[in-house]
């Protein structure tokens, strides 16, 4: 592929914009930050490492102390399995959320995954 050069370019660029404009992590007390670590527990971020999109979610997380799992779909073939057959679609980022009964929720498109970690971990 003529276009693998220059994907790779442009991928590593993107990864070190990402740790150039990284925001301190928020700070909160021991006991708040491992409550929000236990309900971080049932989502899982399916990314690819050089995607924008991924990278705005990651930016987001970094800032907020949210300790997501990551799973590079891209490089793993059992994690793109997974995202395609469970989550529908090959698309990152991908929130795969798991409520306290084991129902599952697949949440695409980087703004509305913001959006629901805004919303349920507002402080």
């Amino acid at each position: 592929m003529i276009l693998e050069p220059f994907r790779w370019i442009i991928g590593r660029g993107v990864l070190g914009y990402e740790k150039l404009t990284q925001e301190k992590p928020k700070v909160r007390s021991a006991e708040a930050q491992a409550a929000i670590d236990e309900k971080t527990k049932n989502l899982v971020l399916y990314e690819f490492l050089a995607c924008p999109f991924c990278m705005k979610v990651r930016k987001f997380a970094h800032k907020n102390a949210l300790h997501l799992e990551r799973r590079d779909a891209r490089r793993n073939p059992a994690w793109k399995e997974e995202l395609i057959n469970e989550g529908g679609r090959f698309q990152t980022p991908c929130l795969k959320i798991t409520d306290a009964k084991g129902h599952t929720q697949w949440m695409y498109e980087s703004s509305d995954i913001i959006d629901y970690l805004e919303k349920t971990f507002p402080d």
